[in-house]
C-alpha cells in the first residue's frame, strides 16, 4: 500500500472536537503542507513533526486560516494502521471538517474506503481478523456485557485460543507429512495415546465454542422477548413497566395493539429487544386477524416468550397450545394481582404444570423486579463473559462447525487406520477453517465482507 488515505474519524455534526485521520507513507509531508504554527502564514517553514508529540497550530489554505487545531503525528509502526499516521483534531462541524478534508484531497490524498484504516492494520499484521471485528463490536456495543466481550476479543483472547489449537494440529500434521514424504528417514507414523488426548482437547474446545455461540449471540443482537396473550390482559402495561416509559398505548378497549411494538433496554448489562403484540383470540375482524398473524410471527422469532394471564379467568389452553412454542423458554406472568382478592388464579394444565409462573402487577410494579431477574436467569444461565473466548459471531461459528467436521473425520480415520494422505487432508482443512477466523487463511471475499460493514474513518 503506497498511497495515503484520509477520512473524518468522528461522527458528523456539531461538537467540541472532530478528528481527521491520515494514513500512509506521505502522511507527515501532506499534513505539513496545510499546517502552520501561526495563522495564515503563507511563507511558513515546513514543521518538523515529532512522533507522538502534539503540535498546536492552524490549518491554512494559502493565506486563509481554516481552523485552529492540534496535530498528532504517529510514526510507523507505532500507530493504529502500523503506517505513518497523522490525526488532526479540529472543531467539530460539518463544514470545517469537510473543508480540511477537501484541502488534503487537493494535495493528493485519497478518500478512505469503509473500514480501510482497520483493514490496513490487519494487512500490516498489527491485529488479526478477530481483533478487527472486535473493533466494530466495540463501536456497536449495546450494553456493558457486549462491550466487555468485545474488549476481551480486541486484546486477542479468541486469537490466542485459536492459535493454541492450530499449534497442536500443525505439529500433528508435520508428523503425518514427514511419514508421507520421507518414510525412510521419518519412519512409519504411529498414533499414540498422547496424540489422542491432544486431538480430543482440540475437538472439545471447538465444540465448547460452538455451544457458546447459542448462549452468546445475544450480545450482538439482543435477547428477543415477545409478550403475548389474550386481549386486555395487560401486555402493553407490562412492556411499559419493564421499559419504565410509555411505549405502548394503553386503553380498556380490547385489541388496542394491532401492529407489534418494539423497543430495547438493558437489564444488568444484558441487551433485550422487547416486542408487544396483538391479543390472540378468535375474531372475524380482518385487521385483527392480520395483527394476530404478526404476533405469531414475533413468537416464532423470539428467544423467550412471556405469556400473560390474569386472575379470575381460566387458563386459555386451546389458544396456548396453538400459539406457544415447544423449543424455547416460556414464562407465564399472572398480571393484575392488585385486583386478585377473591379471584381464582388460572389453573395450569398438566403440560404446563412445571413451567415458570410469576405473579405481578403492571399497575403497582409488584413482581416486576422478579420478572427481570427471571428473564436473565432463563436466557443466560451461568454464562461468564470476559476472560474466555466467546463466539457471538456467526462467521466464526460456521468456520468452527466445518473445522469440527474435519476433526471428527480425522479422529475416526485414525481409529480405523486410515491412510496418512487422507488424515493429512482433514488436518489441513481443519487448520484452514480455524485460520479463516483469525484471517490467516481468509479469502478476499471474507475480508471484503468484514471490512465493508465498517464506517468510513475506522
Amino acid at each position: 500500500m503506497t498511497d495515503t488515505i484520509a477520512a473524518i474519524a468522528t461522527p458528523f455534526g456539531s461538537g467540541g472536537i472532530g478528528v481527521i485521520r491520515i494514513s500512509g507513507p506521505s502522511s507527515f509531508d501532506l499534513a505539513a503542507k496545510i499546517f502552520s504554527k501561526t495563522p495564515a502564514d503563507g511563507g511558513k517553514k515546513v514543521p518538523q513533526f515529532v512522533s507522538h508529540r502534539v503540535s498546536h497550530g492552524f490549518i491554512c489554505d494559502g493565506d486563509t486560516t481554516i481552523d485552529e487545531v492540534l496535530v498528532i503525528p504517529m510514526k510507523a509502526p507505532h500507530s493504529y494502521t502500523a503506517e505513518d499516521v497523522v490525526e488532526i483534531q479540529a472543531h467539530s462541524g460539518t463544514i470545517v471538517l469537510r473543508r480540511i478534508l477537501d484541502l488534503l484531497f487537493s494535495h493528493g490524498v485519497r478518500p478512505a474506503e469503509p473500514g480501510e484504516f482497520t483493514r490496513r492494520a490487519f494487512l500490516n499484521g498489527r491485529i488479526d481478523l478477530t481483533q478487527a471485528e472486535a473493533v466494530a463490536d466495540i463501536i456497536n456495543a449495546r450494553s456493558d456485557a457486549s462491550l466487555k466481550f468485545a474488549a476481551s476479543q480486541n486484546v486477542g483472547v479468541l486469537r490466542q485460543s485459536i492459535q493454541e489449537m492450530v499449534s497442536i494440529l500443525t505439529g500433528f500434521l508435520a508428523r503425518l507429512e514427514a511419514a508421507i514424504d520421507f518414510p525412510d528417514e521419518a519412519g512409519a507414523f504411529f498414533y499414540t495415546s498422547q496424540d489422542k488426548t491432544a486431538l480430543q482437547s482440540v475437538a472439545d474446545k471447538i465444540g465448547d465454542l460452538i455451544r457458546q455461540h447459542k448462549d452468546a449471540c445475544f450480545l450482538k443482537t439482543g435477547i428477543r422477548l415477545t409478550i403475548c396473550g389474550e386481549p386486555n390482559v395487560g401486555k402493553s402495561s407490562i412492556m411499559n413497566r419493564i421499559l419504565e416509559k410509555e411505549k405502548s398505548i394503553i386503553t380498556d378497549i380490547p385489541g388496542t395493539t394491532r401492529d407489534p411494538i418494539e423497543d430495547s433496554l438493558t437489564i444488568e448489562g444484558i441487551p433485550f429487544v422487547i416486542v408487544d403484540t396483538a391479543g390472540i383470540h378468535q375474531t372475524d375482524d380482518l385487521v385483527e386477524i392480520i395483527g394476530i398473524e404478526k404476533a405469531k410471527d414475533q413468537i416464532e422469532a423470539a428467544d423467550i416468550v412471556l405469556y400473560v394471564l390474569e386472575p379470575g379467568k381460566p387458563f386459555p389452553e386451546k389458544t396456548a397450545s396453538k400459539t406457544l412454542p415447544r423449543d424455547k423458554p416460556v414464562i407465564f406472568a399472572i398480571n393484575k394481582m392488585d385486583l386478585a382478592d377473591g379471584l381464582d388464579l388460572p389453573h395450569f394444565p398438566e403440560q404446563y404444570a412445571g413451567s415458570c409462573s410469576l405473579e405481578i402487577s403492571a399497575l403497582t410494579g409488584h413482581g416486576i423486579n422478579g420478572l427481570r431477574t427471571k428473564l436473565l436467569e432463563t436466557c443466560i444461565g451461568n454464562l461468564e463473559i470476559g476472560n474466555d473466548a466467546v463466539i457471538p459471531n456467526l462467521r466464526h461459528k460456521n468456520a468452527l462447525v466445518h473445522a469440527l467436521e474435519h476433526m471428527t473425520a480425522m479422529m475416526e480415520g485414525l481409529d480405523k487406520g486410515q491412510e496418512e494422505e487422507t488424515l493429512a487432508l482433514d488436518a489441513k482443512n481443519c487448520i484452514d477453517q480455524l485460520g479463516t477466523i483469525t484471517g490467516d487463511t481468509a479469502s478476499l471475499d471474507i475480508l471484503d465482507a468484514v471490512f465493508n460493514n465498517f464506517c468510513i474513518g475506522k
